[in-house]
C-alpha cells in the first residue's frame, strides 16, 4: 500500500493547504510557544494526513474541504496509518495534531468541524514512570561522583543529579542553565517545554552542591554561558550526566530504569507520598493538565481515594 508521505511528492498539495499548513506551524511557533521539535512532529503527521487526503479523494482540494470531511475519510485515514505500522500511541499523537491543524482553519475559515474534532483516538495503556525508591535516591546522589577522573567533575555530575531530584527539573532544564544562575536562589525561574515557565523552590542540597561545583570547576564561569561544563570547557553533553548513572546504578544495583529522567519521576513520587498537593507537584513539574501529573507520579485509585476521602466534605460528614 503506498505511504502517504511518499504520495505527497507524486500528487502535491494543493496550495491552499499547503500555504494553511505553513500559516499554522508559524501560529505554533510564534503564539502558542511550542517547542521546535513538537512543531517538527505536528507538521510531518498532517502533512502525511493531507497527503493521504489527496491520493484518497483522487485530488488535490482546497481548505474548505478538510473541515466538513465525513467521519468515514478520518477513519480511512487512521486505518492506513495503523497498516503501516503505526502504534497507537503515536497514531494517538497524529490525531491530536490533525485536531489541532482543523481546530485552527476551522476558526479562521468560519467553517463547523466537529466531525473530526469528536473523533475518538485509538486507545493506548500510558508507559507508567518508574522512579526511584527513596533510598535508591539518596544513594546515587551520594555515589554519581564516585567513578569520576577528576574532583570537579565528580562535583559537577553531583550538582546535575542533585538539581534533576531535588527541584524536579528535566536534563535539559537543568543543563540549559547559565551561569548567571549562581549562586542559586531560593526560587529557580525555569523555561521548560513549549517556552512555558515555572517557579521552582530551590533545596539547600541544591545550592550548595551547585556552589561546590562553581567553586572547583577549572573554567571561567561567564553569566550569559553555561553553567555546566564538560572537560574541554564546552556545555555539558546530557549524555555523560546518563553514562555516570549508568555506571553508578551498577555498582549500587539498582535497576537500569535509574536515568537522568527517573530522578524527576522520583521527585514527584516521593512528594506525592509525602503529602504533597497533586496541584501543586503539576505546578512544579510544569504540566499543562493534572492527568499527566497523575501519570508522571503513578497514582494510583487507592491513593485518589484516600485523598478524596480526606478532602471532601461529603466524605468526612
Amino acid at each position: 500500500m503506498t505511504d502517504p508521505r511518499a504520495a505527497s511528492h507524486a500528487l502535491p498539495l494543493s496550495p491552499q493547504a499547503r500555504d494553511a499548513l505553513s500559516t499554522w506551524l508559524r501560529h505554533l511557533r510564534a503564539l502558542d510557544g511550542a517547542a521546535e521539535k513538537t512543531v517538527s512532529a505536528y507538521g510531518r503527521d498532517v502533512t502525511g494526513y493531507l497527503a493521504f487526503l489527496a491520493l484518497h479523494r483522487g485530488g488535490t482540494e482546497g481548505t474548505a474541504a478538510l473541515t466538513t470531511l465525513p467521519a468515514t475519510d478520518l477513519r480511512a485515514w487512521m486505518a492506513q496509518e495503523r497498516a503501516r505500522g503505526v502504534s497507537a500511541r503515536s497514531l494517538a499523537r497524529a490525531l491530536s495534531a490533525v485536531k489541532n491543524f482543523t481546530r485552527w482553519l476551522a476558526d479562521r475559515d468560519g467553517q463547523d468541524a466537529t466531525t473530526i474534532l469528536s473523533a475518538r483516538g485509538p486507545k493506548y495503556r500510558r508507559k507508567l514512570p518508574r522512579p526511584l525508591t527513596e533510598d535508591g535516591a539518596r544513594a546515587m546522589l551520594d555515589s554519581v561522583g564516585d567513578t569520576a577522573r577528576e574532583d570537579w567533575i565528580a562535583a559537577r555530575d553531583t550538582a546535575v543529579v542533585t538539581l534533576l531530584y531535588g527541584c524536579g527539573l528535566r536534563i535539559s532544564e537543568a543543563l540549559g542553565l547559565t551561569a548567571a544562575a549562581h549562586p542559586l536562589p531560593d526560587v529557580l525561574r525555569i523555561t521548560g517545554k513549549g517556552g512555558k515557565t515555572r517557579l521552582v523552590p530551590v533545596l539547600p542540597a541544591a545550592r550548595d552542591a551547585v556552589a561546590h561545583y562553581a567553586r572547583l570547576c577549572p573554567f571561567t564561569l561567564p553569566p550569559d554561558g553555561p553553567l555546566f561544563r564538560g572537560a574541554r570547557g564546552g556545555p555539558l553533553n546530557p549524555r555523560l550526566i546518563a553514562l555516570a548513572m549508568e555506571r553508578t546504578r551498577m555498582q549500587l544495583g539498582l535497576p537500569a530504569t535509574a536515568t537522568p529522567h527517573a530522578l524527576r519521576h522520583s521527585f514527584a513520587t516521593h512528594l506525592l507520598s509525602a503529602g504533597g498537593d497533586l496541584r501543586a507537584i503539576q505546578e512544579l513539574l510544569g504540566h499543562a493538565s493534572l492527568s499527566t501529573t497523575q501519570a508522571y507520579t503513578a497514582v494510583d485509585a487507592a491513593r485518589l481515594m484516600d485523598v478524596y476521602e480526606k478532602a471532601h466534605p461529603r466524605a468526612r460528614a
